[in-house]
């Protein structure tokens, strides 16, 4: 689908080439505000590729900046460690995806020698820091669903600079080895020498593939949303790649437009992989860091998973002042002025009597023992009233328990 887009955008040029062998001093439909060349393509109506390549690169540094600038204003409301270190590698990538759409107005322009430099210089290095965020977000989510924490913002975002740094010196030995040593122009390379020097660049984008499939195969079902957005970013960003590397490579040479379209091809490819970063990865990416955590429910007292100091933190008694809590009073032990009375009367009956033995009043007798709850559950709920039974029991008119 992404090469059949390319070859649209590209046959569309076919027409502007021809008028502009036939006439090359008049200005295109559309350029009569000043800008002529190197810059027709920018206000040229009929070469409708350079116009539609122009009108998405600026939308895509508008919404990139956007994103930065909520980032950064919410990113104090972030209360999960976890969330907020996955801010750090989002930033980078939009300075990433905006330098992507910075670089295709460079094709857009007549070539020259410094136009050329940048193009050889930039190109793999912007990839290389757009794929590094994706690989680094690959482990932060992969460490995330093991060990419940993941690494910190600053350390990812150090290593996705040392990891983009590795490309910049290839593409640094690359312009030393042929413009330099060789002598040769900046402009004049082979499309097979641009895509081999684009060789780590792939290969930072097959480990973050791996890297995004690992953190599916996760424990945790709470992060598993993030890392099958960044597995469908990878894919995509594969088969760009493949679209483009096939096109740029064998493409033009088989439609005989070699020279002609690889300008074009390059700029299409880097306006559709910004995009794509934009939508797939950063855009959900930044909602689910920004999207504040699932309210507390209710504790489950019956659950010894969970921590012993939440559960006594939620107890329904602190809520209750002290005055208006409601206590159980035992009075089977509580001596008030008829058990003392029953039991002088029964030490007086005994001092007269003390061969028959007199017992103590019904008083007495009834304050003696109580018989709890538990008790009666373990008697099967009934009241013993045998003379041999070791429980004593309250007479049935006794209320001075308060039952719950």
């Amino acid at each position: 689908m992404a090469f059949h887009l390319v070859l649209f955008l590209l046959l569309l040029t076919h027409r502007t080439t021809g008028q502009d062998s036939e006439d090359p001093d008049a200005l295109p439909t559309g350029c009569g505000w000043g800008l002529g060349r190197p810059y027709t393509l920018l206000c040229d109506l009929d070469s409708i590729w350079g116009v539609a390549v122009e009108s998405a690169a600026a939308g895509g540094v508008l919404a990139a900046i956007l994103l930065a600038l909520v980032l950064l204003c919410r990113v104090r409301h972030i209360s999960e460690a976890e969330k907020r270190s996955g801010v750090g590698p989002i930033l980078l990538l939009l300075l990433g995806v905006v330098g992507l759409f910075g670089l295709s107005f460079a094709y857009l322009i007549e070539q020259d020698e410094t136009l050329c430099l940048l193009q050889r210089a930039l190109w793999g290095l912007l990839f290389a820091l757009c794929f590094s965020c994706l690989l680094v977000q690959g482990v932060r989510l992969r460490r995330v669903g093991r060990e419940r924490r993941g690494p910190g913002g600053c350390a990812l975002s150090g290593l996705a600079l040392g990891l983009s740094a590795v490309q910049g010196i290839i593409a640094a030995e690359w312009l030393l080895l042929t413009v330099l040593r060789e002598g040769r122009a900046a402009c004049q390379y082979l499309p097979m020498d641009f895509s081999l020097a684009c060789s780590y660049v792939l290969a930072l984008l097959l480990a973050a593939l791996t890297a995004a499939a690992l953190a599916l195969c996760g424990k945790s079902r709470r992060w598993r949303c993030s890392a099958v957005w960044l597995l469908v970013t990878c894919l995509l960003s594969l088969l760009l790649w493949a679209a483009w590397v096939g096109f740029y490579l064998y493409g033009n040479s088989w439609l005989e437009k070699s020279p002609e379209w690889n300008d074009p091809a390059l700029a299409i490819a880097l306006v559709a992989q910004g995009w794509l970063l934009l939508i797939f990865h950063a855009i959900p990416e930044s909602h689910i860091c920004l999207k504040p955590p699932p309210q507390p429910t209710a504790p489950d007292y019956f659950d010894t998973s969970q921590n012993s100091t939440r559960l006594r933190e939620t107890s329904f008694d602190e809520d209750i002042p002290l005055s208006h809590r409601q206590f159980v009073e035992n009075q089977g032990y509580g001596y008030n002025d008829e058990n003392t009375a029953g039991l002088r009367s029964g030490s007086s009956a005994g001092q007269h009597n003390s061969n028959t033995g007199a017992r103590p009043s019904a008083p007495f007798r009834s304050n003696v023992y109580q018989p709890t709850e538990m008790t009666m559950i373990l008697n099967g709920g009934a009241v013993s009233t045998s003379s041999q039974s070791q429980v004593p029991s309250a007479p049935p008119t006794y209320t001075g328990r308060q039952l719950w």
